[in-house]
């Protein structure tokens, strides 16, 4: 039995995992996807002052109140900002980082940085100066049922959360692991972190997927985590 903590990816929240939960269940997994602050189950406490930070010690605060150790933390998405922080900052708990699709910044980065400049330039013009993000597009292979469960779920994000710089003491020590959805979108945005990772020695997977395997495909990634939390 392992113990899985998600870090989960912008507009989202813990429901969007629900898929992956029976799945984790019959392999009497722990797992755990804290909601981030101003999303979801938490969109009632939004505010323009929620950032990165706040969004780390979210899940910080889950490892330490649940008591959790020799965790396999996944950051999907925007999820790979969060996730690197807690790896850095809660290094004595977490043993393996898995980025699923997700940035994978070093220090000094923000998501917006990462980002293609046409793309974070069309997303600030959306927030039209306000605090909150609205959601992206859902890719476009997402079958219909999911797109009508998911889609009305998904709520803007504080733009904090986005320009706010990761820092970190250096980079977080533990084996990484990461899986490229190569089903992607134009603009290929998450490619380069899948290559950074071939190039420093990671573990590199990949999957015929599209940007949410939990949702679109969740039972092949789930042999694709179990094969990471085995090896």
């Amino acid at each position: 039995m392992a113990t899985f903590v998600v870090a989960h990816g912008a507009w989202s929240a813990g429901w969007g995992w629900k898929k992956m939960r029976p799945l984790m269940a019959a392999r009497r997994h722990a797992f755990f996807v804290p909601t981030l602050t101003g999303v979801g189950d938490r969109s009632h406490l939004a505010h323009a002052d929620i950032d990165l930070d706040t969004h780390v010690a979210d899940v910080c605060g889950l490892l330490q109140f649940e008591d959790l150790s020799d965790v396999i933390l996944i950051g999907h998405s925007y999820g790979g900002m969060v996730a690197t922080g807690v790896a850095d900052r809660a290094r004595n708990r977490v043993a393996k980082l898995v980025y699923i699709d997700a940035f994978a910044p070093t220090s000094g980065e923000s998501a917006f940085d990462l980002l293609p400049a046409s793309v974070r330039d069309q997303r600030k013009d959306n927030a039209s100066g306000d605090w909150r993000m609205p959601p992206g597009p859902m890719p476009p292979d997402t079958p219909a049922a999911d797109r009508a469960w998911a889609g009305p779920k998904r709520v803007p994000q504080p733009i904090k959360t986005f320009e706010q710089k990761l820092v970190l003491t250096s980079e977080p020590p533990q084996p990484r692991h990461y899986i490229y959805c190569r089903r992607c979108s134009a603009d290929d945005r998450f490619r380069r972190f899948y290559d950074r990772g071939k190039s420093e020695g990671w573990k590199t997977y990949e999957i015929d997927s599209s940007h949410n395997p939990h949702i679109t495909c969740p039972d092949v990634l789930m042999e694709m985590i179990e094969e990471i939390a085995r090896g």
